[in-house]
C-alpha cells in the first residue's frame, strides 16, 4: 500500500525536465453569446488512433476554460518556430481575455461553428467536445475532429522554445 503525500515537487520537476512538449493555441466561442477566447496550451495528446481523438487540457483559472464550458467546439492551432509564431505564443500566453481582446491583435477568421481560426498557425484542427474530465487544476476536453487545415508541416514550437513570458493567469 502506498501512502503519504507523494514525491517532493522538486523531484517531479526534475522528472519532467527536458520533456519538450509541443505548444498549441486553443480557441473557442460561446455560440449563445458569441464570446471568443483563446490561450496557449502545452498539455495535449492524441488519445486514440481509430477513431482519432485528441485531448486538450485547460486550466480552471483560464478564461478560455470558462468560455469552453458553454462551447461545443475547440480549435487547436499548432504554434510554429518562426518570429510570427513567437508573437502568437506571447499574445495567447501572456495576455488574458479578461482584459484584452486578443483577436483584435491577430489575423483570424471564423471556422466551423464560428470558432476562431488563427491565420498565422501552420496547422489547425477543430474538434467537437465529446467529454470533459477533471484532471486536478486542469480539465481535459476530449475532441472528435470535424475539420483540419494544413498549410505547413513544419516542426512545432516546443516548450523550451517559448519566449520568456509572464502568464495572463497563474498556471494552477
Amino acid at each position: 500500500m502506498i501512502s503519504g503525500t507523494g514525491p517532493d515537487e522538486d523531484l517531479l520537476k526534475k522528472f519532467i525536465a527536458g520533456f519538450d512538449y509541443p505548444m498549441f493555441v486553443v480557441t473557442t466561442v460561446d455560440p449563445a453569446e458569441g464570446t471568443r477566447a483563446g490561450c496557449l496550451v502545452g498539455f495535449t495528446t492524441q488519445t486514440s488512433i481509430e477513431p482519432f481523438r485528441f485531448l486538450v487540457c485547460l486550466s480552471r483559472l483560464n478564461r478560455t476554460y470558462r468560455v469552453a464550458g458553454n462551447a461545443g467546439l475547440l480549435a487547436v492551432h499548432v504554434v510554429g518556430e518562426d518570429d510570427e509564431q513567437q508573437e502568437l505564443a506571447a499574445l495567447f500566453g501572456e495576455e488574458t481575455g479578461d482584459e484584452v481582446d486578443k483577436f483584435a491583435r491577430c489575423a483570424w477568421r471564423p471556422g466551423p461553428g464560428g470558432v476562431p481560426l488563427l491565420a498565422a498557425s501552420p496547422r489547425r484542427l477543430v474538434g467537437a467536445i465529446e467529454g470533459r474530465f477533471d484532471l486536478g487544476d486542469h480539465v481535459g476536453f476530449l475532441l472528435r475532429p470535424v475539420h483540419v487545415e494544413i498549410d505547413s508541416a513544419d516542426r512545432p514550437m516546443g516548450f523550451e522554445d517559448l519566449p520568456d513570458m509572464d502568464p495572463g493567469h497563474p498556471a494552477g
